[in-house]
């Protein structure tokens, strides 16, 4: 981390540092805006569309863009491939508003698969790469996506499920020639070709269909305390806002130490960042990849996160940035071999999504040359809607950092009224960075949704300057190193084995992924089912990581309070 001087610090209030950068004539000009009948404040020079992200993206030219094991893919390549398939996938039918799944690794056809479906209009609808088949066939359904692109992988999860899936009328699949005996099934290879070919591809046109800020532009599925995922129906604006966000937080750490911030120069050699957290988070995709797109960076992607490799990646690539969540940081400073690479390279190390020990701040800023950054955020708000990085997280390691200037928070109690500063209450969040709503979800969008602000299930304090402290989570939720595992979903299964009377999934303190889930159940009266079966009996039905790893089978029945709620508190102090 840069040194700082003896000068006092900060050198400048977070609102006056907040007023210089977002000035008129500023690139983080702020202005405001009406849309849809609601006050907003947006920024001035943020991509209006996906569109507009894209058009920047493409002035990078020869600039690598990804790097994913051997393969170099260009700005240009990606262009031409992302054309290419555009205009297949526009001459095949699709339409403005047609959602297209995306359900595959951080492969260099991902953008190209979700930038296709973007300049044509539909809604880009990114699937999670590790459920089963199952989960990826109700995501499909419940989109109601006409069009699928996948890895070989996710197809041979999904074949099975294909006959059920009638609205689908065209699934495209990479790496893998592998035949499921669907017409509906082709390779995309055979429209793009491979990624080292992209560069050959023609130029390309524009499929010509008008964008508006306000349209649909992607649908990121979540999980409420129901267990069942929900889509959040995004905007082009949403995505927008993304581009900005993180830039504008480490120029402000610039500012208030005192500092120039570091002048842009479109001739210096590309950022380059290394990506671990999947595109189909909204974070890997709002917060990392479409920034990269707007700013020239180079990506370097791991098929999964690898400690060892990443910090070979960090030293061959000579790495700058580093964004995921926290578990990537701590693996990476205990790995053992750390000292035998040169990661001399790093400029930030930031994170969200998860739980940060306090400590790990200091362990980044005193053990390499990083400037260390957090934020906070969630897929109802497009990723990024707190944020702060260098001496501003080093001295509040507890906090999330402030609103984004287009973005507002408040705590409200109970009864729905704003409580004052330092007091813990329900967190609010509203901005131009909000999405619309849950796909096909009018109760659950009106319950979550009031007049702009989105209810976020984050139990949280706002301190006197406007920094976010999280104190806990309203949700039934376990968070397992950056993966949403949701109590009831896990619950659900294991109350389908007829042994099992009660189950309660809890969170276990965990020194790397911050938490992992442990189920307790309770046993029907003269039934018997040991641990092991009821452990199998989730990992055939659930993605790995929500699996327990561990199943405790007890006597009698789970404690409950008055209300006839399992208490969980109990159930922690005991096997938590």
């Amino acid at each position: 981390m840069t040194e700082t001087t003896t000068r006092p610090w900060p050198a400048l209030p977070l609102a006056h540092a907040t007023a210089a950068l977002t000035a008129p004539g500023s690139p983080f000009e702020v202005v405001d805006a009406v849309i849809e009948g609601r006050p907003y404040r947006i920024w001035k020079n943020a991509p209006l569309t996906l569109l507009h992200s894209f058009m920047a993206g493409r002035q990078w030219g020869g600039r690598t863009f990804i790097v994913y094991g051997d393969e170099r893919v260009s700005y240009e390549a990606f262009a031409r491939a992302t054309l290419a398939l555009a205009a297949d996938l526009k001459a095949r039918g699709l339409k403005k508003g047609d959602r297209v799944a995306i359900a595959m690794r951080n492969l260099p056809e991902w953008p190209v698969a979700f930038f296709a479906a973007a300049l044509c209009g539909a809604v880009a609808t990114p699937l999670n790469a590790w459920w089963t088949g199952a989960e990826l066939a109700y995501g499909l359904a419940d989109s109601g996506s006409t069009v699928a692109i996948v890895d070989i992988e996710r197809l041979e999860r999904i074949a099975p499920h294909l006959p059920e899936l009638t609205a689908l009328a065209d699934v495209l699949v990479c790496r893998g020639t592998e035949a499921v005996g669907d017409p509906r099934v082709r390779r995309l290879e055979a429209v793009i070709g491979a990624p080292a070919t992209w560069a050959d591809l023609p130029a390309g046109e524009m499929p010509g269909v008008p964008l508006d800020p306000e349209d649909p532009a992607a649908i990121f599925y979540t999980s409420g305390t129901t267990g069942f995922p929900k889509g959040a129906l995004g905007t082009h604006r949403n995505a927008g806002c993304g581009a900005v966000a993180g830039l504008y937080s480490y120029v402000r750490s610039f500012v208030r130490r005192g500092e120039a911030p570091p002048t842009p120069d479109p001739a210096a050699p590309a950022k380059v960042g290394l990506v671990s957290i999947p595109f189909f988070h909204t974070t890997g995709c709002n917060a990392l990849l479409l920034p990269a797109l707007v700013t020239g960076q180079t990506l370097v992607c791991q098929r999964r996160f690898d400690a060892a490799e990443a910090l070979m990646l960090i030293e061959r690539e000579k790495i700058n940035l580093i964004g995921g969540v926290p578990t990537v940081a701590i693996q990476l400073l205990q790995h053992p071999d750390r000292d035998k690479y040169d990661l001399s390279s790093l400029e930030t190390v930031t994170y969200g999504g998860a739980a940060a020990p306090t400590d790990l701040v200091r362990q980044i800023a005193d053990r390499t040359s990083a400037s260390p950054g957090s934020g906070w955020g969630m897929t109802e708000t497009s990723a990024t809607h707190t944020h702060h990085f260098g001496e501003d997280y080093v001295n509040r390691p507890d906090s999330c950092g402030p609103a984004m200037p287009v973005s507002a928070i408040k705590v409200v109690g109970p009864d729905g009224a704003d409580l004052p500063a330092g007091e813990v209450g329900e967190l609010l969040a509203y901005g131009p960075n909000v999405v619309k709503g849950y796909w096909n979800r009018p109760e659950e969008t009106a319950a979550t949704f009031v007049d702009g602000w989105v209810r976020t299930g984050d139990l949280a304090r706002i301190d006197e300057e406007g920094f976010c402290f999280i104190v806990d989570r309203k949700k039934d939720i376990i968070i397992r190193g950056g993966e949403n595992i949701y109590c009831q979903e896990v619950e659900a299964v294991l109350f389908d084995h007829p042994a099992v009377a009660e189950a309660a999934l809890i969170a276990r303190p965990h020194p790397v992924l911050g938490e992992e889930p442990v189920a307790v159940v309770s046993l029907a009266p003269g039934q018997t089912v040991d641990a092991a079966t009821l452990k199998a009996l989730t990992a055939a039905r659930l993605a790995a990581f929500k699996t327990p790893v561990e199943i405790f089978v007890i006597d009698g029945p789970l404690p409950r309070n008055a209300a006839g709620k399992v208490v969980k508190a109990e159930l922690k102090a005991r096997f938590g």
